[in-house]
């Protein structure tokens, strides 16, 4: 006898329909009907036909080794993989064939990528936003209502800026550049920027300048016409202040 027909004649011994098959099995109807004619093309290969096999022995109280083993002889089965033992044994659930990601999932993918993109897009703006640029260069009026700030990309020989002429300050970038704020006893800024090596600069007006020397080292001052001792040392910050009697 076929394997199809000893299933047949063990559910008919049993006293049981397809139907009752099917329901105990979870097995389709018309899938068992094929089985018992010996078509297991329908089963969706060996491996899971050689599992609803096993599953149909069990309900029907057969000798479910011996139902395997005419099945291996009939199917030419050789050799399985653990995967197959695992899914005949329902270790393992048998794959549908066509998984689907789920919506959540591609939510989830989707936000974590734009999270991705967006902290590199942070990095990048940050690192070119990283630069070495000089302060703007500001002033104050001039009692005539003008000034004239410099702060060019080439040194100057000389620039000039005033608000009267009662303290007058000469600051020369003689051995290296420096950072230079200068503003008058009103609070008005007269320069903010950088005086280049080999520039010069003159401030004066009627009371006070105050200075702020980024690299004191670097410059030379004169004050009211008389040559100052160095102020500080290369790339020491000084501030200073000078009046009519300095």
């Amino acid at each position: 006898m076929t394997l199809g027909s000893l299933i047949a004649k063990a559910r008919k011994d049993a006293a049981l329909s397809v139907d009752d098959v099917a329901a105990a099995t979870n097995l389709r109807a018309a899938i068992i009907n094929e089985i018992e004619k010996d078509n297991f093309s329908q089963c969706g290969g060996k491996t899971y036909a050689r599992g609803h096999v096993r599953i149909i022995a069990k309900t029907l109280s057969a000798d479910e080794r011996e139902f395997l083993r005419i099945f291996d002889e009939e199917q030419g089965v050789e050799k399985r993989t653990m995967r197959d033992l695992l899914t005949e044994n329902s270790v393992m659930q048998a794959p549908d064939g066509s998984r689907r990601i789920s919506f959540k999932t591609l939510l989830i993918i989707s936000l974590a990528s734009l999270g991705i993109a967006g902290i590199a897009q942070i990095v990048i703006t940050n690192s070119s936003s990283i630069d070495l640029a000089e302060p703007t260069v500001s002033a104050s009026p001039t009692r005539s209502g003008s000034a004239t700030p410099s702060n060019s990309g080439e040194p100057s020989p000389e620039s000039s800026i005033s608000t009267g002429t009662g303290v007058s300050v000469i600051i020369t970038a003689i051995r290296a550049k420096s950072w230079l704020f200068v503003s008058d006893s009103a609070g008005r800024t007269l320069f903010s920027g950088q005086v280049l090596k080999g520039s010069t600069k003159t401030f004066t007006t009627d009371t006070r300048l105050d200075l702020k020397v980024g690299n004191a080292g670097g410059i030379d001052i004169e004050v009211n016409g008389k040559k100052r001792d160095a102020i500080g040392v290369d790339g020491e910050v000084v501030s200073l202040s000078y009046g009519a009697d300095s």
